[in-house]
């Protein structure tokens, strides 16, 4: 059944789409909400986007964290994470101290927590789960690691055993890193087929490959950010034929934005799953659906 209103042009008419639909609101999975400092140098990072990207990166929402909890809410955005992650040793343990204060003033932030590497990994992994994380992220490009090192193995038995969703940034675009692309992502899964991954970017732009992961194994999902959007399809194009398995897969795609480091208004990412035209139900499940279902929050309707 097709969608029953017109896609949302600007961020003042989200609200009104996911009513129609039927829905409480929108459940976020890829959110970002870090230490200010480290904030700012991540949007710094972005300013250069001529030069680390070949293309321009403005950032749409370069706001106080006030205001940004401000805008999320007036979305109708009622569950997001925060999403931090390191880019080397030494840093995860307190980005997850910062993260799970950051939840418990936030009580629509879903406490998030990371991980590199090194030693100590599985102490503070234990740590964050004790404290209340509901989830984890980790960004293959940025922190230059393998995913499949050996001295993660028992912190993927530890998170497939809890359950918790882990936000893989695994894809090869608009960056390549040494261990970047869905080969490593399978190693992990083949050796710990139960762990909950999160593929973010729906794994730009090998994306065909990383849905193949979610056919393999039942615990994979794909979040949306930037997929389909004008400034992505500028360098990694939806294939013609993906669509199809998106609806095969309609359980398995959950809602993502990069909030607030995205190029473009909120709005636009709910439009570009729009115009994929695999209707109401196809978007009812992405919008808030599998997002609420692996963050065990209520069902929309009864």
């Amino acid at each position: 059944m097709p969608s029953p209103q017109p896609a949302p042009r600007s961020d003042a008419q989200v609200p009104a789409y996911w009513r129609g639909l039927g829905l409480p609101g929108l459940v976020d999975m890829h959110v970002h909400f870090l230490p200010d400092r480290m904030q700012q140098k991540v949007w710094a990072y972005f300013d250069a986007g001529e030069q680390n990207y070949g293309a321009p990166w403005p950032v749409r929402y370069r706001l106080t964290e006030s205001e940004r909890l401000a805008l999320l809410r007036d979305l109708g955005v009622v569950a997001f994470p925060s999403l931090p992650y390191p880019h080397k040793p030494g840093m995860a343990a307190w980005l997850n101290d910062w993260s799970a204060d950051f939840a418990r003033r936030t009580p629509d932030c879903v406490q998030s927590a990371t991980l590199y590497p090194e030693p100590g990994v599985v102490d503070y992994v234990e740590k964050a789960i004790d404290d209340g994380a509901r989830m984890f992220k980790i960004h293959v490009q940025v922190g230059g690691y393998d995913p499949a090192d050996p001295v993660l193995d028992p912190v993927w038995d530890l998170l497939a055993d809890a359950r918790l969703p882990v936000t893989v940034h695994s894809g090869s675009s608009p960056i390549r890193g040494p261990h970047t692309g869905p080969e490593p992502v399978a190693a992990v899964l083949s050796r710990h087929p139960h762990l909950t991954a999160v593929i973010a970017h729906m794994g730009m732009h090998e994306y065909h490959e990383h849905l193949d992961l979610a056919v393999r194994f039942d615990r994979v999902h794909l979040d949306t950010t930037m997929f389909g959007t004008d400034y992505v399809e500028q360098f990694a194009p939806l294939p013609r034929d993906l669509p199809p398995r998106l609806a095969d897969l309609r359980d398995r795609i959950v809602l993502g934005t990069d909030f607030p480091t995205m190029p473009y208004a909120y709005a636009h990412q709910i439009e570009a799953l729009h115009r994929l035209d695999l209707g109401a139900d196809w978007m009812r499940s992405v919008l808030y659906d599998n997002g609420a279902r692996l963050l065990g929050l209520p069902p929309p309707r009864t």
